[in-house]
């Protein structure tokens, strides 16, 4: 129709002049507007809209301007409103800001003035078209083999694993690689604040959080999620992300025979996350002692994989760490692969290894007697 419409106005235009104005016609109609070829490039990770006039691209870890504009509040309104009608979400003076996904998953926030002072603000956090695998993450140099036949045997094994991680660590996508691990003829039931886990299996239940109605009423949270899911017999519950006081339900469900779940936080170190689970048990309102809480985090995690994102935008998994229990009131922590970093290169490029810290985790007698054997060289701290 674009083109027939060219052709009828019998304006001369030079062949690549036709094809954008094409282009941006069909883009605007059935994609995003301005950010739909964005969208379509897998070496962009994150696109940010910083009001009409600013849009902002993270590519290969680094953050770029693009000549990209919008035409004005309204126009990145109506992109943003593409998004969310969808979803049953809105975005308006009594709900200013709004979390959704992309129909192949990606992350979508944006939040509107007056709380936003530039303009309608827009961040897409975006997934690869084709889910990563751990054979991927080995080439990105995220992780090694023996630090990936590790956590498949654990994640196998049953064991409770978190992965923790700042912003931007790549949590969600390590989230992803290890529920592939997960057996196929099990019943798995994810819980997510915007749907963005994808698995392969066939036994899947995908559950997703809801906001307040117009009426501020109606909101389903996670941990009403969580503890619906307790009651729909699942062999493994998988949580996007805990932030609140869901981690009570989720650490009493690890305690009372949901093994082998999985969830992410942030936390700056794995000890780190120790403390933030701590607090966010605090935040579902339970007075309860520390050392209580502790014994809870203590026998309910059996593995924490952290993750950093390093200077120059790299995804490293910095810790694999077991959770041993209690030594009086401390949570009693052991690394078995850290990262190492040595310093930069000419380029700006963070240079070091992973390595084995030479200690052989407790829980390799679970995993003996799951049938799981894993051999005792990849503990060697010199391989």
């Amino acid at each position: 129709m674009a083109q027939e419409q060219l052709e009828k106005e019998s304006i001369v235009l030079s062949r690549m002049e036709r094809e954008s104005i094409i282009s941006q016609v069909t883009d605007e109609i059935l994609g995003y507007g301005p950010i739909s070829p964005y969208l379509a490039q897998d070496d962009i990770s994150e696109i940010m809209i910083n009001g009409p006039h600013q849009v902002y691209v993270e590519k290969n870890g680094k953050l770029m301007l693009t000549p990209t504009r919008f035409r004005d509040d309204r126009h990145v309104l109506h992109v943003v409103d593409k998004i969310i009608s969808p979803l049953g979400r809105r975005l308006d003076e009594s709900m200013p800001m709004v979390d959704a996904r992309l129909p192949d998953g990606s992350r979508v926030n944006a939040i509107i003035p007056p709380l936003a002072l530039n303009g309608p603000v827009v961040t897409i956090r975006k997934f690869s078209s084709v889910p990563l695998t751990i054979e991927d993450l080995i080439r990105f140099g995220t992780l090694t083999p023996a630090m990936a036949r590790l956590l498949e045997a654990c994640v196998k094994g049953r064991l409770n694993i978190v992965v923790s991680g700042g912003t931007g660590a790549g949590k969600t996508s390590t989230l992803n690689v290890l529920s592939s691990f997960l057996p196929n003829h099990e019943r798995i039931i994810t819980i997510e604040d915007a749907a963005e886990l994808k698995l392969n299996q066939e036994h899947v239940v995908s559950m997703e959080t809801r906001p307040p109605n117009i009426e501020g009423k109606g909101e389903i949270t996670i941990r009403d999620l969580v503890r619906n899911a307790l009651r729909m017999r699942p062999d493994r519950i998988v949580v996007g992300e805990v932030r609140g006081g869901e981690a009570l339900d989720m650490l009493q469900a690890m305690n009372t025979g949901h093994d082998g779940s999985l969830t992410t936080a942030h936390a700056n170190s794995p000890r780190d996350m120790i403390s933030r689970l701590e607090t966010m048990v605090l935040m579902a309102g339970m007075d309860l002692p520390v050392r209580a809480i502790r014994e809870q985090i203590s026998s309910a995690i059996d593995l924490i994989v952290h993750q950093n994102r390093l200077r120059d935008g790299s995804r490293k998994i910095t810790h694999i760490t077991e959770v041993l229990g209690m030594e009086g009131d401390v949570v009693v922590l052991q690394d078995i692969f850290i990262y190492e970093q040595t310093g930069l290169d000419s380029r700006g490029k963070v240079t070091g290894r992973h390595r084995a810290t030479g200690i052989r985790p407790r829980f390799l007698q679970r995993l003996t007697a799951e049938g799981i054997f894993i051999p005792a060289d990849i503990f060697d701290p010199g391989m």
